[in-house]
């Protein structure tokens, strides 16, 4: 098989629509697929290391980057700044892997905004119902009454920008939303601009063709 270029596959979602959960199964599917390692200025947490987690670094680094253009996307969270380096990414996918973001749709919007667009894929996980949704964040049993609310109104905020996603999955059936997603991922793969050795195979095409004139 010719050589490919990688692709930086965003997934978002509301919470509890199954996101992580499909992200999961992706990473398992695809032992090639990398899951991109994020920023953060946040102090690191017992048993976490740099560049396994997170990348850790100082404010005033991380804000350089930012400026610079080093980062695909970012985000300030909770006194905490979050973002995605470009460079890594960049050298994953010119090594023809794969990378999967989870991010939020101003974190998809900054990536179809920066340098590496063209090679982007964005999918959005819709639940069935908002019903079926409440249902899921209350049957996890972490949050209480008040926080699954705070988590609901966040959720049709995440769903009102949809529209903005190449695909949009109803995640009503996890083993069939997962089976759409590989097709997805599979037929994006053979994209023209998700394989840079085309140019020379047409021109050799080009090129055995004149010969025989």
């Amino acid at each position: 098989m010719q050589d490919r270029r990688g692709l930086l596959i965003i997934l978002s979602s509301p919470s509890g629509a199954g996101k992580s959960t499909l992200a999961k199964r992706l990473m398992a599917w695809d032992e090639g697929l990398k899951f991109s390692v994020s920023a953060t200025t946040r102090a690191p947490r017992e048993g976490e290391e740099h560049g396994r987690e997170y990348y850790f670094l100082e404010e005033k680094q991380f804000k350089d980057m930012v400026t610079d253009g080093q980062m695909l996307e970012h985000a300030h969270v909770f006194g905490n700044f979050y973002g995605s380096p470009a460079g890594p990414v960049k050298e994953t996918i010119d090594a023809g892997r794969d990378v999967l973001f989870d991010v939020d749709w101003q974190g998809e919007i900054q990536i179809r905004n920066s340098d590496l667009a063209k090679h982007a894929l964005s999918i959005f996980i819709l639940p069935p119902s908002i019903t079926e949704l409440r249902r899921r964040l209350e049957t996890r049993g972490q949050d209480d009454a008040a926080v699954i609310n705070k988590r609901m109104q966040k959720s049709w905020d995440e769903i009102s920008h949809w529209g903005s996603y190449d695909y949009v999955l109803v995640n009503d059936d996890l083993d069939a939303t997962e089976a759409r997603l590989k097709t997805i991922i599979e037929a994006e793969r053979l994209r023209r601009e998700q394989q840079p050795w085309l140019q020379n195979h047409v021109r050799q095409l080009q090129s055995e063709y004149e010969d025989t004139q």
